[in-house]
């Protein structure tokens, strides 16, 4: 038997991104493409596939525009790059992505930080962003990092981020993406937030982006989704975490999420297919796979449909 868990909310893996960011290394063209390829051809909606960081300071994001150059057209429109300036978009455009995710944070301290700009400028250039979006016939999503805590300034008051989004600087933006940055927030607090979101600002779709520092990853996605969130964004194996801002750790897992919602294409086939690209990327990373669905899957509960088969041994 087959229930509804939450069939309206969508997948966007962040694996090649955020996943990445805290790792140090940098994965190969040819990994990240098979990586989209795999993960595309089994049904994930959405895959955010890289950043336009500067290198040297975010080094595993070096050869994101190769990847942007390696997919074809029809695979790039479910993919999204980071973006945090007009020119960002220009270059990212210029290798053929449409959508772009424009990125600042909600305290002045984590932009400059991450950005190395105050929130003010960074809204200042968000309407050329949008135009220059526009004319290479993409999407743009306003993400405001640090949604509800800041690394140096603390928690954040909700007003704020209800204020940037009714900003006029960000009616540009289909989207909007209310991010946990620390992985901080709780259920309740995450569900005020998008609730208060979605009935007090422009009308756009609500991606929730959360992290599992507090192990309150899936708890607060499922709280986002039933406050109107129709996006979750999640990592594989739960890998992740932003280099500026301490205190960080791992998105929450894709996996996790998947089995907590359920989507129709989400099946324990697809399930054990998944556990193989995001075991060989962790094992090429040295990286623990984090997932309590994966780790579940490894159980001997062989009553349970979701447990993958034993390998057979022989004596």
């Amino acid at each position: 038997m087959r229930f509804e868990f939450a069939p309206q909310v969508k997948l966007r893996d962040v694996t090649l991104r955020d996943g990445l960011q805290l790792t140090g290394k940098l994965l190969s063209t040819e990994h990240k493409i098979e990586t989209v390829r795999k993960l595309l051809q089994m049904g994930v909606p959405a895959l955010e596939i890289g950043s336009m960081a500067r290198p040297d300071k975010v080094p595993p994001m070096a050869n994101t525009l190769e990847v942007v150059a390696g997919l074809t057209p029809e695979e790039l429109k479910r993919c999204w790059i980071w973006v945090a300036t007009p020119r960002h978009i220009q270059m990212a455009a210029e290798a053929g992505a449409k959508n772009f995710q424009y990125c600042f944070s909600a305290s002045d301290s984590h932009n400059k930080a991450n950005i190395g700009r105050s929130t003010e400028d960074s809204l200042d250039a968000m309407p050329a962003a949008a135009e220059l979006s526009r004319q290479a016939g993409g999407n743009i999503q306003l993400c405001i990092a640090t949604s509800f805590t800041c690394p140096f300034e603390g928690e954040i008051p909700q007003d704020r981020i209800i204020n940037i989004a009714n900003d006029e600087r960000t009616h540009g933006a289909s989207d909007i993406v209310i991010c946990d940055t620390l992985g901080q927030a709780v259920p309740a607090q995450v569900a005020n937030l998008i609730s208060r979101t979605r009935s007090e600002t422009p009308q756009r779709e609500i991606i929730f982006h959360g992290h599992d520092t507090w192990g309150l990853g899936v708890a607060n996605t499922l709280a986002a989704v039933s406050a109107g969130a129709t996006t979750v964004d999640g990592a594989l194996g739960g890998l992740g975490g932003c280099p500026f801002a301490p205190g960080a750790s791992g998105n929450t897992s894709s996996e996790d999420i998947l089995f907590a919602t359920r989507p129709d294409w989400f099946t324990p086939g697809v399930l054990a297919e998944m556990v193989q690209p995001s075991e060989s990327l962790l094992t090429n990373l040295d990286e623990p796979n984090r997932s309590k669905t994966v780790q579940g899957a490894r159980s001997r509960a062989d009553a349970f449909e979701w447990v993958m088969p034993q390998p057979v041994t022989t004596g």
